[in-house]
């Protein structure tokens, strides 16, 4: 398999900053382009910087981002917030759907057979009451409508390993509950550089060539379909050989 480019969008978050490092790092990316409304500091990358192409973009003017002429094979995006960090609903449905939405469209390139990437959440469920689940739920539709080749979505449960500026007591002690749990089941956390690494695995896989392990299922309508890996999934495709 030949080295393939790649495009991260949100690669300031949690996860999304394990992953630049872990496409970096791969012989399996030739090239790296991240782009963000912050990029990451290059005194923090210790390797695969001669890859990486760094571009800040204004979301309210994506047709200025030079995303159109990327012509990627595979498109990650890790973007996303939190209805408290975006102030109100709307300003978290903005940032958390359309902005994803269209970045997606953005670098999608006619003619060429790309893969689509998309950190989303466990739960995700469209039609649920939750505002948080239901806009994942909606963002997954609506980037297996644009037409991509291949759409990949991530459920992750818990993310274990995060480094907040912030301290947040509620989530330190739910943690500590998922942690003891995780010893019993794959389905309630996730360490943060594990589901990285599952992420940029699938990414060079593809839906087709994935192993078993990833235990990958198949959701939404003909002509808008998606590959769905869970939380034990994502575990087991970052501890796989493949």
């Amino acid at each position: 398999m030949s080295a393939q480019t790649a495009v991260l969008i949100g690669s300031t978050g949690q996860t999304g900053q394990r992953l630049l490092k872990q496409l970096l790092s791969s012989p399996d990316y030739s090239q790296i382009s991240e782009y963000g409304r912050r990029v990451t500091d290059l005194k923090s990358i210790s390797g695969g910087k001669e890859k990486l192409q760094q571009e800040t973009v204004d979301f309210e003017k994506l047709n200025e981002s030079g995303l159109k002429d990327g012509k990627w094979d595979v498109v990650f995006i890790t973007l996303g917030t939190t209805r408290k960090n975006a102030g109100s609903a709307e300003a978290f449905e903005k940032i958390d759907r359309e902005y994803v939405l269209n970045a997606a469209r953005e670098a999608k390139t006619d003619g060429k057979d790309q893969r689509l990437v998309y950190l989303s959440s466990a739960g995700a469920d469209a039609s649920s009451s939750f505002l948080y689940t239901k806009s994942k739920g909606l963002t997954e539709i609506g980037l297996a409508s644009l037409g991509y080749k291949d759409t990949i979505i991530f459920r992750p449960a818990v993310l274990a390993g995060v480094t907040r500026p912030e301290s947040r007591p509620f989530e330190a002690v739910g943690r500590c509950v998922t942690n003891v749990l995780s010893h019993i089941t794959s389905s309630v956390e996730i360490k943060v550089e594990t589901l990285a690494k599952a992420m940029a695995k699938a990414g060079s896989l593809g839906s087709a060539s994935l192993p078993t392990v990833a235990r990958a299922t198949q959701e939404g309508k003909e002509g808008a379909s998606f590959t769905v890996i869970g939380n034990p999934g994502a575990i087991a495709l970052a501890r796989s050989e493949s």
